[in-house]
């Protein structure tokens, strides 16, 4: 099924909920595959980056976030592994675990256990190429502003907030991708 397709099962066409999510998924899909074209080198699956860039936030609606349309039970914290848990059950594993690993740069144990976040209690970082890259091009993004693209000193104070191991991965990524 085609991420759009997917992304209607569980929004309704033609809400600001939807055009939202719209919106930012394309920016983050179309920053991702640019990043990907530009460096034939890491072998990066294209069909596959695409695909999970639409789909990496599907599970916000799940969560409570006014300010973005979203009047679920949860905090918007946890949208990543309801998405996750979503692709799961659509039969996308590999999908899947774009949705859980892409919040901030990723939530490791020990930071959700010091922050006692409200998600499940394991690692949630990016480890392939892909879940990197699009974790990476969704920094540049917000929901709210989904076509103004971020600078990269905005996105590092922005990450700052989570601590310092989160702003020196995205100083990584920016070497690897934009480098």
């Amino acid at each position: 099924m085609a991420p759009v397709e997917i992304i209607k099962k569980y929004y309704q066409e033609g809400t600001e909920l939807y055009e939202m999510l719209l919106d930012h998924s394309f920016s983050v899909a179309d920053k991702s595959l640019c990043i990907a074209q530009i460096h034939p080198e890491m072998g990066l699956d294209s069909a596959f980056i695409y695909e999970a860039a639409m789909l990496h936030d599907i599970g916000i609606f799940k969560t409570n976030s006014a300010d973005i349309h979203c009047y679920g039970e949860l905090p918007y914290i946890c949208h990543g592994y309801l998405g996750s848990e979503i692709l799961n059950e659509e039969g996308y594993p590999r999908h899947a675990l774009v949705c859980e690993r892409h919040t901030g740069a990723g939530l490791t144990l020990e930071n959700i256990i010091k922050n006692n976040l409200p998600v499940p209690k394991r690692d949630m970082v990016p480890e392939s190429m892909e879940e990197q890259l699009i974790c990476f091009a969704d920094k540049f993004y917000s929901k709210t502003r989904p076509q103004k693209e971020k600078s990269i000193d905005k996105i590092r104070k922005n990450l700052s907030k989570h601590g310092e191991d989160s702003v020196r991965k995205f100083d990584n990524w920016c070497k690897l991708f934009l480098g």
